[in-house]
């Protein structure tokens, strides 16, 4: 029974996540339902994803269920609890010190957690680039207001 509690958690989100979408209020700038599609597209996608999951599962029901004993070995209780503590900082620094600058050093973060000190630059690109694509994407393209 633990294999499904993803999968069915995954498609009981979408499902509030589209039912959410749809009563959004209607925009009074542009499109009338603009604000409706990026939501409407992550519920779906969301949904297919929890049900095909679900599906897989279901088929290896006979197999051996060994994903949650994989999370005590070695260093992955570390690398969960470091990436917890991670994210709780970011949603912190998110409103105070804005998405760039906070997106930037959660990602680099995770990223030296992950790659190690030796690949330091490579980290450093990668937090910095993406963040600022991102951003761009958002602020410029989508014109999404980013704190």
């Amino acid at each position: 029974m633990v294999r499904y509690i993803t999968p069915i958690l995954a498609t009981v989100v979408g499902i509030i996540m589209l039912i959410s979408a749809i009563n959004l209020p209607k925009s009074n700038l542009g499109n009338p339902n603009g604000p409706m599609y990026f939501p409407l597209l992550i519920a779906s996608i969301l949904i297919i994803s929890g049900i095909v999951y679900f599906y897989q599962e279901f088929k290896a029901r006979g197999n051996d269920f060994a994903d949650f004993r994989a999370l005590r070995i070695g260093k992955s209780p570390l690398y969960l609890l470091v990436s917890l503590i991670l994210m709780l900082i970011y949603t912190v620094l998110f409103e105070r010190i804005g998405f760039l600058y906070s997106t930037i050093l959660f990602l680099a973060g995770l990223l030296f957690l992950l790659n190690g000190r030796k690949k330091w630059m490579s980290n450093i690109i990668i937090a910095v680039v993406f963040s600022f694509v991102t951003w761009y994407a958002f602020g410029t393209l989508l014109q999404v207001s980013l704190p």
